[in-house]
């Protein structure tokens, strides 16, 4: 548990502008053969994927307007800015200027940066969790957490475990909620094993389970407890076996943005809360846990939702009598 209360805020996504049926995807039926992958759209998930023509910069200064926004939060507010990619372009010459960009965009004149990119597509949760821990330790009052990421190279859209989208995911991180979304991160937890980093390796059902463990562990809960669970938006079977394998029930999963857009990077936890809050499916007090596996890594975030708070009335003026 949080010896000091930190909570997630506004979580918002965008998505590429256009979007492709699965059939569209390059070579799929070569690809589905090579990967063993009978050609049964319903049973993976296949559906609807999203591209986009803009660049890494203008999708995450759009996620992070769209959080600020939703917050109700000022640019100004914001001191430190947490910037996740799977493959920010370039290299030392060309990432001043990327962060510049995406600084400038958002109105983050004053802030502190950090990146996080070798955790693949864990990096968002990741992300939050070192904002967690800045605004825990008192070294910041609000952190901006954004994920953004794209397909460059056509050929690569469909992997062995799922279709990929291009966007971003934000939502603010703070010693105090902001604006009527918010949720009190109740505890969190990552495991690892080294052997089995490399990305040929299966997801680890154990990982899982040590994950699931130690934050059920210090916030005296059971699985069971769990109101719903936020994972990454991989193949349908794959999901729902390994979540399943975990020990979540099928009630307690998420799958219908699979066949919505695909997996969208490391975004797709935050992108299922915040639709799953836009359908009217969370509840206030409900637990819901952001999960993300890849191989060789577990990570996990647990959140209580707060009730909504409608904004303040304006105060009444005085008249004076004549």
């Amino acid at each position: 548990m949080n010896a000091t209360p930190v909570y997630l805020s506004a979580p918002r996504y965008v998505l590429g502008e256009s979007e492709a049926d699965h059939t569209s995807i390059e070579d799929l039926p070569r690809k589905a053969r090579e990967f063993g992958m009978p050609p049964q759209a319903s049973l993976w998930g296949w559906g609807s994927v999203r591209r986009t023509a803009e660049s890494l910069e203008t999708l995450a200064v759009r996620s992070g307007r769209a959080a600020l926004d939703a917050a109700g939060t000022a640019p100004s507010s914001v001191d430190c800015l947490v910037l996740c990619s799977t493959r920010f372009p370039g290299g030392p010459r060309t990432h001043g200027g990327f962060v510049q960009t995406v600084l400038d965009g958002i109105g983050l004149a004053n802030a502190a940066f950090t990146g996080v990119s070798l955790n693949r597509c864990t990096n968002l949760l990741v992300g939050l969790r070192t904002a967690q821990a800045l605004v825990a330790a008192g070294h910041h009052r609000t952190v901006l957490v954004v994920t953004t990421d794209r397909i460059t190279d056509e050929a690569t859209r469909m992997e062995s475990f799922a279709l990929f989208s291009d966007g971003a995911a934000a939502a603010l991180v703070s010693a105090a909620p902001q604006g009527p979304d918010a949720y009190e991160i109740v505890a969190g937890a990552s495991a690892q094993e080294t052997r089995s980093l490399e990305w040929t390796h299966e997801i680890s059902v154990d990982l899982a389970r040590e994950v699931n463990e130690r934050i059920l562990g210090s916030a005296d809960m059971k699985i069971g407890d769990i109101d719903g669970v936020l994972h990454l938006n991989l193949y349908r079977p794959v999901v729902v076996l390994k979540e399943r394998q975990a020990g979540f029930t099928a009630q307690q999963l998420f799958l219908d943005n699979i066949t919505r857009f695909g997996h969208c990077f490391a975004a797709d936890p935050l992108i299922n809360l915040a639709d799953r809050a836009a359908s009217g499916g969370l509840r206030d007090g409900g637990h819901y846990l952001l999960a993300a596996s890849v191989p060789g890594v577990r990570v996990g975030i647990l959140l209580r939702k707060l009730p909504a708070v409608p904004p303040a009335a304006p105060a009444a003026t005085a008249t004076r009598e004549p």
